[in-house]
């Protein structure tokens, strides 16, 4: 009974090394791309859940191809190669739908960043600007912020790293001014020609204003959040940028970062919030330690 068991095993073992040497002897260049894209598919799934934090539906995903990867192995009359990779496929494109949005601000944020650098000079980026100079910047945002609060003077001003679609660029009119409060405050004087879009601030300029932004689809935000507070979170969604918005009927100030709201911001924190965005953009030389805040 033993030796033909031992017999059995080592016919098995036979058979692994013969459908080895078949495979690297009739191995094509076909072969290597569709596990090349395998591999990539797998990976990129698993990126993308991995920095939602979506670690219950990552084990859903990796269980799914484990129990997938068996059935090959078990059945491959039934579950054949080509089902299998069909398999993968559909169940990595179900997870990327239910991350649409943090899918297409991956994409955008590579897209533009890529050309981030040599546009820098053109969009107030210059290796000239000052320390002093982001200094004003900031205050005359806060500046104007505040104002609008107390009058209750709806505002939405998105502080842009480069990564906004063109669309959302083209949608407002172009002005490339210096910022000032007055011109801010101006803006979004009510009745005037572009205060129902979005002011967008590039580094130590005024890049666009009037500008139309995609509306967050979530519902789980306050009932009091118009269309202004909806479109300032739709862009931090998709985009790597910062909102500051003004609610018209109360005056709040709200922070948005990555769809996340701060509400009732004092000067200290919306100096922090504007200080964090103008460290990422300010040269190495013009930086300064963190944690030191001017008064």
């Amino acid at each position: 009974m033993q030796v033909g068991q031992l017999m059995s095993v080592v016919q098995q073992v036979e058979d692994t090394i013969a459908k080895l040497t078949t495979f690297f002897t009739e191995f094509k260049l076909m072969y290597a791309f569709e596990w090349l894209l395998f591999f990539l598919v797998i990976y990129f799934v698993s990126k993308v859940l991995r920095e939602n934090d979506a670690t219950k539906l990552m084990f859903v995903y990796w269980f799914g191809l484990i129990c997938g990867g068996v059935m090959l192995c078990i059945e491959p009359k039934v579950f054949t190669k080509p089902f299998f990779l069909a398999y993968v496929l559909v169940l990595s494109a179900l997870m990327l739908i239910l991350f649409n949005v943090e899918v297409k601000k991956m994409f955008w944020d590579i897209q533009h960043n890529k050309g981030a650098s040599a546009e820098r000079s053109g969009n107030g980026l210059a290796e000239g600007q000052s320390a002093s100079e982001v200094e004003r910047c900031i205050a005359d945002i806060i500046k104007a912020v505040q104002n609008m609060s107390k009058a209750k003077t709806g505002a939405l001003i998105i502080l842009s790293r480069g990564s906004l679609p063109k669309t959302v660029l083209d949608s407002g009119v172009k002005l490339e001014a210096d910022i000032s409060a007055q011109l801010i405050e101006s803006v979004f004087f009510p009745n005037s020609p572009l205060h129902d879009g979005a002011l967008i601030v590039r580094g130590h300029k005024i890049h666009a204003a009037g500008c139309f932004l995609p509306l967050t689809q979530k519902t789980s935000y306050p009932k009091e959040f118009g269309t202004r507070h909806r479109a300032g979170i739709g862009i931090t969604e998709v985009a790597n940028v910062m909102a500051l918005i003004v609610s018209e009927e109360t005056g709040i100030i709200s922070i948005v970062k990555q769809g996340n709201v701060e509400r009732f911001p004092d000067t200290e924190q919306l100096t922090r919030a504007l200080k964090n965005y103008y460290w990422q953009e300010l040269p190495l030389t013009e930086k300064k330690p963190k944690g030191v805040f001017t008064k």
